[in-house]
């Protein structure tokens, strides 16, 4: 069995922690791991090769460096050059599976769900396989608890192989009205729909090539582009971008008649809101609520409290949600945390960086923390990891001084290199040509202070960098 781990998605829906540059399958949401790496930790036990990660490009250091802190054994990361749905990316695997005559059976899962019950799921696992050997496309259907309007269902038909692994899908449906919903729950041939699959990978691509001809043969003409570049495979983004978009439930599953379900009752949450977290929680107070950080509560009760950086005081509260970051909050009635994603789409529409990045930024190098700016000037944090370095650049609209904290800095000035250490500090000019180091064994912490006519990400002309970043708005620092 092959495990692909689908983390591409944005996670809208848990502003303000989750944002565009650091999506909610890199938080710690749910333990002291992020949730990609409790998606990997939780197939421990099942004999399995090397997973295959997909994720966009614009992600690649996050997912290899929470990988390389997880200490994860992986097959590869596939990097997106564009998202185009679910469909293309695991035909994308599935080519990459049925290189040089294997053909393995894949289990496909989002890297940002959260489910308690490993041994049910590993059990659930293990019936599905034996399917998936006999050719079937599977999906794992979670046995509902609720009237839940906000998953699509699952409608079981026959029963499958001996003692009833698994069922025939008898219908697809989609996210129903309230009334529907408990109509699907009373019936009990209902299950959510998970959103992870199991299946061979040639058995995914002949369905795929049935009845999305174009999207195979443009996946197909992609992975023949693959380079590899450290543990990424990259394919063209030309070829790519003529890939049709489409889930691989409207793609594949919908349409094929080898669609099998296998009945999953785990613990499964898409911790799709912050609503599923207060409801997954394992450790409520007494009056139900779930306190992240520090808070002080009066008579408030069945409330979710995250609090990042500062104290956070609620009173006389019933039902609400109220998550602090370092440059936002946010407050809603735990029954209207739907809507959070309106309030994405306005940061979006209006340009505002929160809609993009926290005020800590985090880079394959390290992170930097905006800790105060002004018309002219602004001020960073900024932390370098042990053996790093910052691309050799320079600035057309600012300058910058930088200050060492902690740690030693390496600093190339124009046509000189100097160490500078701590309570020592240089000046680097506007227009001169420099780069960053940290040759020690501890992290570099420095303060940098940046001033000029203009201090946008994007003032960046740069020369040479090691992980590969060229200078555009996309890929600044």
């Amino acid at each position: 069995m092959k495990p692909v781990i689908l983390a591409g998605g944005t996670g809208s829906r848990l502003w303000p922690k989750s944002r565009a540059a650091l999506p909610k399958q890199f938080l710690r949401l749910t333990s002291q791991f992020t949730m990609l790496q409790e998606t990997y930790f939780r197939l421990l036990g099942l004999p399995m090769e090397a997973p295959l990660f997909i994720c966009n490009e614009e992600h690649r250091f996050l997912l290899a460096e929470q990988v390389r802190q997880g200490d994860i054994s992986h097959g590869g990361i596939i990097l997106e050059p564009m998202g185009k749905n679910t469909a293309p990316a695991i035909a994308l695997a599935a080519l990459r599976a049925t290189e040089n005559g294997q053909d393995s059976v894949l289990l496909v899962l989002a890297a940002d769900h959260l489910i308690a019950d490993q041994q049910s799921f590993h059990q659930a696992i293990a019936k599905a396989e034996i399917l998936a050997e006999q050719g079937k496309l599977v999906t794992f259907g979670v046995v509902p608890n609720c009237a839940h309007t906000g998953y699509g269902y699952i409608r079981k038909g026959e029963a499958l192989g001996a003692g009833a692994q698994g069922y025939e899908v008898a219908q697809f449906v989609e996210k129903p009205d309230q009334v529907t919903a408990q109509s699907y729950l009373d019936n009990g041939a209902y299950l959510w729909n998970s959103g992870m699959f199991m299946f061979k990978a040639s058995r995914y691509l002949e369905e795929l090539k049935k009845f999305s001809p174009e999207m195979f043969e443009v996946c197909q003409q992609a992975i023949a582009t693959e380079t590899l570049d450290l543990d990424f495979i990259r394919i063209d983004a030309d070829v790519f971008a003529r890939c049709p978009s489409d889930s691989i439930d409207y793609a594949v599953m919908e349409k094929t008649d080898a669609a099998a379900v296998v009945p999953l009752d785990a613990g499964w949450s898409d911790v799709g809101s912050w609503s599923s977290l207060w409801e997954t929680a394992s450790q409520k107070d007494a009056n139900g609520n779930v306190v992240v950080g520090d808070a002080i509560l009066e008579q408030v009760s069945n409330s979710y409290i995250n609090a990042e950086q500062r104290l956070i005081s609620v009173i006389g509260l019933d039902d609400v949600v109220v998550v602090e970051t370092k440059d936002a909050v946010m407050v809603a009635h735990k029954d209207k945390v739907e809507n959070i994603k309106k309030v994405v789409d306005k940061l979006k529409a209006e340009k505002r960086s929160e809609f993009q990045f926290h005020r800590e930024v985090f880079r394959p190098w390290g992170s930097y923390d905006s800790i105060d700016n002004g018309e002219r000037f602004q001020v960073k944090r900024i932390t370098v990891k042990p053996g790093e370095k910052l691309s050799v650049q320079m600035h057309h609209h600012r300058a910058e001084h930088w200050i060492v904290v902690s740690g030693t800095a390496s600093v190339t000035r124009d046509n000189e290199t100097f160490l500078v250490t701590e309570n020592e500090s240089t000046y680097i000019p506007l227009g001169a040509i420099h780069a960053l180091e940290n040759p020690g064994k501890i992290p570099l912490e420095l303060i940098e202070i940046q001033s000029g006519g203009y201090l946008g990400e994007d003032d960046i002309v740069r020369f040479s960098d090691r992980y590969g970043r060229t200078s555009d708005k996309k890929d600044p620092a």
